[in-house]
């Protein structure tokens, strides 16, 4: 089985979807801290993070699943001098410590300074 998983994210900015599930398995593609409200980036890293973490965790419950099930991460900052800040916030939200990943990247789109991806399990939620 595979689906396309959809949601009031922030719309993607290329041709991709939010994430596809695949069995019991949903690959969440890379949330931008961009708030679906507003289509605008809140200033500052712990504010960016939050909400890349919130679009994320909106994904998850699309596909009926949620951070407790989130077997691996993969972070992206715009800044490595951001990653304590970047770690405050994301601690709050993936309290199951999944696997992860942390880099610096050169840019990332809309100036953004994190984006979250996500592997997750898609079966009893943890509520």
């Amino acid at each position: 089985m595979k689906r396309i998983i959809a949601t009031d994210a922030p719309a993607a900015i290329g041709p991709y979807s939010h994430a596809m599930q695949a069995n019991k398995f949903v690959f969440v593609s890379g949330q931008l801290p961009v708030d679906p409200g507003t289509g605008e980036m809140p200033e500052g890293i712990e504010e960016q993070a939050r909400m890349s973490c919130e679009n994320v965790e909106a994904v998850l419950r699309a596909a009926d699943t949620d951070s407790a099930h989130v077997l691996k991460t993969t972070c992206y900052l715009a800044d490595m001098a951001d990653f304590l800040a970047f770690n405050k916030i994301y601690a709050e939200h993936f309290t199951a410590c999944p696997a992860r990943s942390c880099v610096a990247v050169r840019e990332l789109p809309k100036g953004a300074l994190c984006e979250i991806e996500a592997i997750a399990i898609a079966e009893e939620r943890l509520s």
